[in-house]
């Protein structure tokens, strides 16, 4: 009977080792999950905030060259306008006399 209750414990013992073995492994498991998960978050956001910056300064770009364009635009026009009320003027000076 002492024997039979004796190896009945040794076997409890067992079981309870080699149930926090597996609780240890999947824990393990459960952390390395975590850690990849944390390091892939991270590269994406290290990629997004690359492509965010690439985009900016693409805006940037043309910001600058729109305004550029605008700016030589503008001069054009101002030079047009100049010209036709220079031309005009003399006619309507005339007819007003």
């Amino acid at each position: 009977m002492s024997a039979a209750e004796a190896q009945t414990a040794e076997y409890e013992q067992r079981l309870r080792e080699a149930r926090l073995a597996i609780f240890k492994t999947q824990e393990n498991r459960r952390q390395r999950a975590v850690q990849a998960r944390e390091a892939a978050l991270a590269e994406a956001r290290k990629k997004a905030q690359a492509h965010i910056e690439k985009a900016r300064a693409a805006i940037e770009q043309d910001k600058l060259a729109a305004q550029e364009s605008l700016q030589a635009e503008v001069g054009r026009l101002a030079a047009e306008i100049v010209r036709s009320v220079l031309s005009t003027a003399p006619a309507s000076a005339g007819a007003d006399a």
